[in-house]
């Protein structure tokens, strides 16, 4: 873990409401695991006072990119930076995911945001069959960059299948007819619920990327606890973001 000055190289537009930020990082980008965070202060003065908690989308040499959406005035600020402009960044924090384990069909299910840790980890399954459930709200918020074999699915029926991503993956039926799978996921609380429920159901590995609010990123304050099936607690930051689902409550 390291706090540095990353240098902004560019914004870029994936959706009129998803953006891609590129930062100059050569101190963390050779360090960074897929599934991992970094803390960002969005501002040189004391507003936001937080810094706040973004996946890693990709890594391309010295750079590494962050994938996020305009929800308040953090992200809103972030989103106005210039190229040269410098951000202190804290990271990288966090577990990311397992990819030990044994199985050979790796089956990613993002709920919008929830997109942004995939495309690095799309890159370290090379010798895997991907096949990539993609969910949202409406197609303004469908991000397939970097993602392969991508099958989608919208709320309001904008794009894709007419519905939520559990329910396209019931009407799908490709994962249980997978070779081995395991499902990657991470999007809402909710979301991430219905596919544990599934994948434990149908005794499938699956690893959840989880999402909370963090004040420090690395298990001082205590502040992103996460209830554990064994009824004791760990943090979403330091233990996490990554849990089995076998692992926790949500």
């Amino acid at each position: 873990m390291l706090i540095f000055n990353g240098t902004v190289e560019s914004i870029d537009w994936l959706t009129g409401q998803i953006a891609m930020l590129k930062v100059h990082a050569p101190e963390i980008s050779d360090k960074i695991l897929p599934g991992q965070f970094c803390n960002i202060k969005v501002s040189d003065n004391h507003f936001p006072l937080l810094r706040r908690p973004f996946s890693v989308s990709d890594i391309d040499g010295e750079f590494i990119f962050f994938m996020f959406d305009i929800h308040g005035e953090g992200t809103k600020m972030l989103s106005e930076k210039k190229q040269g402009d410098k951000l202190d960044i804290l990271g990288p924090l966090g577990n990311g995911f397992n990819l030990k384990t044994e199985y050979h069909t790796a089956v990613i299910v993002a709920g919008g945001i929830g997109a942004a840790p995939f495309p690095l980890l799309t890159k370290h399954l090379k010798n895997k069959k991907v096949i990539s459930y993609l969910g949202a709200r409406s197609s303004e918020m469908l991000v397939s960059y970097g993602l392969q074999n991508v099958i989608k699915s919208t709320d309001d029926g904008s794009e894709g299948f007419h519905g939520n991503i559990l329910q396209l993956i019931e009407s799908d039926g490709a994962l249980l007819s997978a070779d081995s799978p395991k499902i990657f996921a991470c999007g809402p609380t909710p979301m991430l619920k219905a596919i544990q429920d599934y994948a434990l159901k149908n005794n499938i590995p699956c690893d959840l990327s989880t999402e909370c609010a963090m004040a420090c990123g690395f298990g001082i304050c205590q502040g992103c606890p996460v209830e554990t099936v064994d009824g004791i607690y760990k943090l979403v930051c330091k233990d996490g973001p990554v849990f089995e689902a076998s692992e926790v409550n949500l």
